[in-house]
């Protein structure tokens, strides 16, 4: 099958130097030619059930249920449209998806729901708020669970498989159990958006995938586990630290634990990255956050003789500078696997834990984090860092009546209760030693002294009013695809002409990204298109310039550029406009809840698709690109400047 050219890589690409670039394959790679018959009778299946669906759509008074069947169209029509049947021992699982799905929608026309009830291997959906695709889980779910009974969850992220689309992975989730199958509790088997060790919007995936899973099962939130093995142990390690208040225990096997040492970044003969590169691998790095392992309990898995042993080692490095211990199994003799004895002295710690639960309120908590998107922990909030990218510390007591408070590089932070037992609020609070009333438990800095309150509340009295990076909009430029976001394709004449035939190619690229990589089909709409309620739902990612796009026409005196048919501004650079383009995010001036994004998609490409751990944001909140420099593999063009804006977006 010939590929759209917009799916292949040039034989010759180019670093932000000019210099010339290795090919780049593609991942997922092409699939096998299918033969003439089989997909005539995949191809008429296909019609027979996207008949039945449009039908469905309809008619059905139960459409959350619609993903579950869904899913099963999605899996055989993206493995025939975009090639990606690998072995032809996957052509009939795409006709037994057809009638699976063929008969979960005859099923919910008959409003019988069979996968809500079943028990074992479950295969389910649900459709994502970031693009309105619909995204794959497994479950395995025990036999005899009593009903109301709240019951444990594992959440298990799977291993790097470059072919592992959503046919291989409903297959698999109907077929195998996995590595650990805990009596009395319900496992998840996240797909995480393909291979991307969960990070971006397959870090989404599992917190999308949490909330739909308890609109059916009553889950057990004091009881949530955490495990992974190879790119999973990876992302284990990743969740533990960054959403360490979640879990009653965390297994990270093997894996990888940061960027730098596990990729070899500055190895003989590699070009070091560019600082802002460097910045940005604390967005996911775990090693730097091993002090929130304090919140959970983790037990690491590691084979004596396994490369992948280097992760656990350094986050044992790590944790052990931050005053925390925890159990390092190691199987002896054991290459990229699970010993069988390591797996039952895993087990036993883990279950250990689930014994007593995470505390709903345990009476001290420690955060640390470089950014607002992942500062949270138990009842402690970050709001707003001093300096972000810079290390952020919250360590918080709880007596009873009164909270004591130390912080580092934090301007304002939130403290929220779920008690129980009758247990009251406190109603004092004692923050890098000053005495503050409790009230809502909200504290932000003012000329260097703490008050109790909102500092956003403080920000938007000022006049002009002042945008402060908070959790939801604090940037890089990747923060934008991890909630709702919407391609604004621009309608007019560009300022010049070579800008507008690049942002047309780049457009083009983030789209076909977003598809290969993330698994969703980007929303993309005219300009002319955006309403008030399109902006007020959704980033928006504008394409083109002021010119040719008329929605940054509009908002265009409120973006921190200048920028007309000869020349751009920004920050502190004037260059020629006939040869360069900005790239960034900001507040949308119409509606500051929400970003707008210039000229870019996901800011990493097909190169770090090569290796999990390089799969890391590469350009910060602003950048001018050289287009004289062709886009490649790395980056869209040469990088002039890059940088960042302030924690009040100047």
């Amino acid at each position: 099958m010939k590929l759209p050219a917009l799916l292949l890589l040039s034989a010759i690409a180019f670093t932000a130097n000019g210099q010339q670039a290795p090919e780049i394959k593609r991942i997922p790679p092409p699939g096998i030619e299918v033969p003439a018959a089989d997909r005539a009778e995949i191809e008429a299946g296909l019609k027979e059930f996207g008949t039945v669906l449009s039908n469905l759509r309809r008619t059905t008074s139960h459409p959350n249920e619609l993903p579950n069947v869904e899913i099963f169209f999605k899996s055989a029509d993206w493995a025939l449209r975009y090639n990606e049947v690998f072995d032809a021992k996957q052509i009939p699982i795409v006709k037994e998806h057809i009638q699976q799905g063929i008969a979960r929608a005859a099923s919910l026309k008959a409003n019988k729901m069979p996968w809500n009830t079943a028990t074992g291997l479950v295969v389910r959906a649900y459709r994502s708020k970031i693009d309105g695709s619909v995204q794959p889980y497994g479950l395995l779910i025990p036999e005899g669970l009593k009903p109301g009974a709240k019951v444990p969850l594992h959440f298990w992220c799977h291993g790097r498989n470059e072919k592992l689309s959503e046919l291989a992975f409903i297959d698999g989730s109907q077929k195998n159990k996995g590595e650990f199958t805990p009596d009395g509790a319900i496992v998840c088997f996240l797909y995480g958006r393909f291979c991307n060790a969960n990070k971006f919007a397959g870090e989404v995936d599992l917190f999308e995938a949490l909330e739909d899973i308890k609109k059916y099962y009553p889950i057990d939130e004091q009881r949530l586990v955490i495990r992974g093995f190879s790119m999973g142990g990876a992302a284990c390690w990743q969740f533990a630290t960054h959403h360490a208040g979640m879990w009653a225990a965390a297994a990270p096997g093997a894996g990888f634990a940061e960027t730098a040492e596990f990729f070899k970044v500055f190895a003989e003969g590699k070009e070091a990255p560019p600082w802002w590169e460097q910045v940005l691998w604390r967005w996911y790095d775990c090693t730097t956050m091993a002090a929130n392992l304090s919140n959970t309990t983790t037990v690491a898995y590691s084979g004596e003789i396994d490369g992948q042993k280097q992760a656990a080692d350094i986050m044992t490095s790590y944790a052990e500078k931050e005053g925390i211990k925890f159990p390092h199994i190691i199987g002896p003799q054991t290459p990229h696997k699970y010993h069988p004895d390591s797996k039952v002295e895993i087990n036993k710690l883990v279950d250990a834990a689930l014994a007593n639960g995470r505390e709903l309120v345990p009476k001290k908590v420690q955060l640390v984090t470089y950014t607002p998107m992942c500062g949270k922990s138990a009842w402690v909030e970050l709001a707003q860092m001093e300096k972000q990218w810079e290390r952020a510390e919250i360590k918080a007591e709880w007596t009873g009546t009164n909270v004591a408070v130390t912080t580092k590089n934090v301007a304002s932070f939130f403290l929220q209760f779920r008690l129980a037992n009758g247990e009251a609020t406190p109603s004092s609070a004692d923050v890098d030693g000053q005495k503050l009333p409790f009230g809502m438990g909200l504290f932000h800095k003012d000329d260097g002294k703490w008050k109790e309150g909102d500092i956003l509340e403080t920000l938007t009295t000022k006049s002009p009013p002042l945008y402060a990076k908070a959790p939801r909009l604090c940037g890089p430029i990747d923060h934008a695809f991890m909630s709702r976001f919407v391609f604004v394709r621009p309608t007019g004449k560009p300022l010049n002409d070579a800008v507008g035939t690049w942002s047309k190619s780049e457009m083009d690229r983030a789209i076909a990204q977003w598809r290969q990589v993330f698994r969703g089909e980007a929303i993309v709409i005219d300009d002319t298109a955006v309403t008030d309620v399109i902006a007020k739902d959704a980033n928006l990612v504008a394409w083109g310039d002021l010119s040719s796009n008329k929605y940054l026409a509009k908002i265009a005196d409120k973006l921190p550029l200048k920028w007309n048919s000869q020349t751009l501004e920004m920050r502190g650079q004037k260059v020629d406009a006939a040869h360069h383009a900005p790239i960034l995010i900001y507040p949308n001036p119409l509606n500051p809840a929400r970003y707008i994004v210039l000229n870019s998609g996901p800011t990493f490409r097909e190169a770090a698709a090569l290796n999990n751990s390089d799969q890391t944001p590469k350009l910060p909140d602003w950048a001018i690109v050289d287009l004289r420099t062709p886009p490649g593999p790395k980056w869209p063009g040469q990088i002039v400047d890059a940088g960042f804006f302030d924690e009040n977006w100047r």
